[in-house]
């Protein structure tokens, strides 16, 4: 049976340029069918959580320039469950703006805070583990996130490491967070890897909606009394000048920073879950199907010589490549991308110059 005071909020403002050309300031990765599902990740992501409360409870918090995106992707849902953010600041913002709307409606509310671009093959494991969250967050003040059981060292994600006492165990699974750890150095990723002690952040969080305010007061009080401030304006027509001047007020700071890393009270539980962020290329890479030489492919193409690339092309167009290896090759509107996958990294870069070319790039 759905809890009707359980809510889930989807993050879907982000510009995911990591994945650019395909990921666009108007059209970002949420919005895509990137594994070729025949969904968007922001569908599959709405599927998903539909498991875990009403579908009238599922907020979608996006940037006001997303909303007819959003609207078309999900018909579902009303306008007053699409939060339109007026300007990016980062997802402390973004998250007590909807906690402190779903607080204003529900007081009793438990949340879930979600990604929207994730990709989740185990969901029926990780529908439980959700649901064993709430449990305790229903009757503890904990802020809880999920975390994810790492596979290999990897140096792209966040890491949580476990407290090990097991004073603090609230039951086998659920544990006390004892530090986060920003995005390591290979050394530190094979450390953490090999130690058992840590597992990979998800961004993905569970707690009651009046344990996280107090969190906010607690780490974040000017985020929390510009909130505050506000709240009475929620579902009223005062409500878009006022977030207007909530947000010209709150600085750019995530979750994590501004109030996991201080809280006292955080706990994770662990999951194996078939999880990717679909961050980047790498990632699409690692989780896409590929041919008898290891070719991620998409579009039409004919490939000689060619292996461990991933090549997304558009469909009507014809690409030949002969003699190239481990490349990410992708064309999206008007720009094409031809870079070494091991050299993904310096993607910001080149966004950041075709700025400077136009716009239209980017």
């Amino acid at each position: 049976m759905i809890n009707k005071n359980v809510y889930v909020v989807i993050m879907a403002g982000g510009s995911g340029t990591r994945l650019w050309p395909f990921s666009r300031n108007n059209f970002p990765k949420q919005f895509h069918d990137i594994l070729g599902t025949g969904k968007t990740l922001l569908q599959q992501t709405f599927e998903r959580f539909s498991q875990v409360c009403p579908i009238e409870n599922v907020y979608v918090v996006t940037n006001q320039s997303y909303h007819g995106t959003v609207k078309n992707q999900l018909p579902q849902i009303t306008d007053e469950q699409i939060l339109l953010e007026p300007q990016r600041k980062n997802t402390a913002p973004c998250i007590a703006f909807a906690c402190y709307k779903i607080a204003q409606r529900n007081p009793d509310a438990n949340i879930v805070v979600t990604p929207s671009d994730q990709m989740i093959l185990k969901e029926e494991r990780f529908i439980k583990r959700v649901k064993k969250a709430l449990k305790y967050t229903f009757k503890e003040d904990v802020l809880i996130t999920l975390g994810i059981t790492p596979t290999r060292p990897d140096t792209n994600y966040g890491y949580i490491q476990i407290e090990e006492d097991e004073a603090v165990y609230l039951e086998k699974e659920v544990k006390k967070v004892k530090l986060f750890a920003e995005k390591p150095e290979a050394s530190l990723a094979k450390a953490f890897f090999e130690s058992g002690d840590f597992v990979w952040n998800a961004g993905i969080f569970i707690w009651n909606v009046k344990t996280i305010q107090q969190a906010f007061r607690e780490h974040l009080p000017e985020i929390a009394e510009v909130f505050e401030e506000i709240q009475g304006s929620f579902y009223t027509d005062k409500e878009e000048n006022a977030l207007k001047k909530a947000y010209s007020q709150c600085k750019n700071i995530s979750i994590d920073y501004g109030v996991l890393m201080k809280a006292s009270n955080i706990y994770v539980i662990a999951s194996d879950v078939g999880w990717s962020d679909l961050g980047n290329w790498s990632a699409i890479y690692e989780a896409s199907p590929k041919d008898d030489v290891g070719n991620v492919k998409s579009g039409k193409q004919m490939l000689y010589d060619t292996s461990n690339c991933i090549i997304k092309t558009p469909k009507d167009k014809l690409v030949v490549i002969e003699g190239l290896e481990g490349m990410v090759i992708a064309e999206y509107d008007n720009v094409l991308l031809i870079c070494r996958k091991e050299n993904e990294q310096k993607i910001r870069n080149f966004v950041n110059d075709a700025e400077n070319i136009g716009k239209e790039f980017i």
